[in-house]
């Protein structure tokens, strides 16, 4: 199963470098063969320096939208699979080999993972994962964090919704779903794994701003609001 790993990245010149380091080690170590793609989101700083100099291919996307960015690395890519990461997110072997091996054995049409966080965080932010990993499990959900999918499922789907600026990962996991329910393919979350991905976000608002904004994915029509979704597009990393 060959594959594109593809990192979307707005100013993440402090994290990326731990990020690369951790993806290359891991495709490496991966049975199957895969290419890497870091997507510059209209950065300020040396975040693209950085992806070339690592070796990844690097893809410019002028508007900062997550998902423009992520369908910006899809195009680029010409493989049989897709795996997104983000730039703040730790990969290991073990899941990239696992949600590969899925695919390549027809046992899933795409999936995700539980969240684990890579610092001590706040109760809000403990409280907002125990949240989240729950209805991930109990709903097949991925995080944006880690997916990985068939491309001749993404491209089916159209990719990641671009009218949206949060959430378009729950929107794009649905559609898989309902995309492999006519192949008799489900959505797979990896059991008994977890990906470390950074507590920044969830350190960085009060519980009040954190449940706010999980109310909006709740709210008709919220979510295609970029200053309704403040705490993904917040470059001053406000906080109450």
């Amino acid at each position: 199963m060959n594959y594109t790993l593809i990192i979307p990245a707005w100013n993440e010149a402090s994290y990326l470098p731990s990020t690369l380091h951790h993806a290359k080690q891991s495709m490496d170590a991966c049975t199957h063969a895969g290419s890497l793609i870091v997507v510059d989101n209209n950065s300020t700083d040396d975040t693209a320096r950085i992806a070339a100099e690592a070796g990844a291919t690097v893809v410019f996307e002028p508007e900062n939208q997550i998902a423009r960015a992520r369908n910006a690395g899809a195009k680029a890519a010409d493989t049989d699979a897709l795996v997104f990461l983000d730039a703040d997110t730790t990969l290991t072997v073990e899941l990239l080999q696992s949600g590969l091996d899925a695919l390549a054995a027809d046992a899933a049409v795409a999936g995700g993972v539980l969240i684990a966080l890579d610092e001590p965080a706040t109760g809000s932010a403990e409280w907002v994962l125990r949240v989240w990993n729950f209805l991930s499990k109990r709903f097949r959900l991925a995080a944006g964090s880690f997916i990985f999918c068939r491309r001749d499922a993404f491209e089916a789907i159209g990719g990641f919704d671009t009218r949206l600026y949060a959430g378009e990962e729950l929107v794009l996991t649905r559609r898989l779903t309902r995309w492999g329910k006519k192949v008799n393919l489900p959505f797979l979350i990896l059991p008994d794994q977890t990906i470390k991905t950074s507590a920044r976000k969830l350190n960085w608002y009060s519980r009040k701003q954190l449940l706010m904004q999980f109310v909006m994915v709740l709210i008709p029509g919220a979510l295609y609001s970029k200053r309704l979704c403040q705490t993904w597009y917040d470059p001053n990393k406000s906080r109450q």
